[in-house]
């Protein structure tokens, strides 16, 4: 018994031991340098500052088509990429602008929207990027008067 409590005893001298051995020699000051490099890299995002979130035709006719423009600008510092924008339907279409927008630019994001629908209609577009958030939430509204709906006002008899 007093040999294998001995044993034991050996192996943990010498495990201790090996763990006593000066940790700050082990490491790659490289390794430093490039873990450094990266959490810096890590802290520099772009941010898409928008003109305006929302845009409203007002009142339109149906089908009649429409178009706005969403002007926006990267105050963050790394360049702004437009991954996909994307509408809750399909009467709305985004256009983005495919090249990267540097610190301190700005872009333009052109939505058309063909008129449909009847009364007050309120579509979104989601912006995915490359910012904190990773979205962007826009959306357009317009009232949509019917193509064969009677004239508004009294009727003269």
């Amino acid at each position: 018994m007093k040999r294998i409590i001995l044993a034991f005893g050996l192996v943990g001298l010498f495990v201790t031991a090996s763990c006593k051995d000066n940790a700050s020699s082990k490491i790659k000051s490289d390794n430093v340098a490039v873990a450094a490099e990266r959490d810096e890299a890590g802290k520099q995002v772009p941010v898409m500052e928008f003109e305006k979130v929302e845009h409203d035709f007002g009142t339109i006719d149906q089908n009649t088509p429409q178009e706005t423009i969403f002007k926006f600008t990267n105050t963050g510092n790394a360049p702004l990429i437009i991954t996909d924008a994307k509408s809750s339907c399909g009467c709305t279409v985004p256009d983005p602008p495919k090249d990267p927008i540097a610190p301190g630019e700005s872009g333009e994001l052109k939505v058309k929207f063909n008129g449909s629908g009847q009364n007050q209609v309120t579509k979104q577009i989601t912006v995915t990027a490359n910012t904190e958030k990773g979205q962007e939430l826009l959306r357009i509204k317009a009232f949509v008067n019917p193509k064969d709906a009677a004239p508004k006002g009294p009727v003269a008899q």
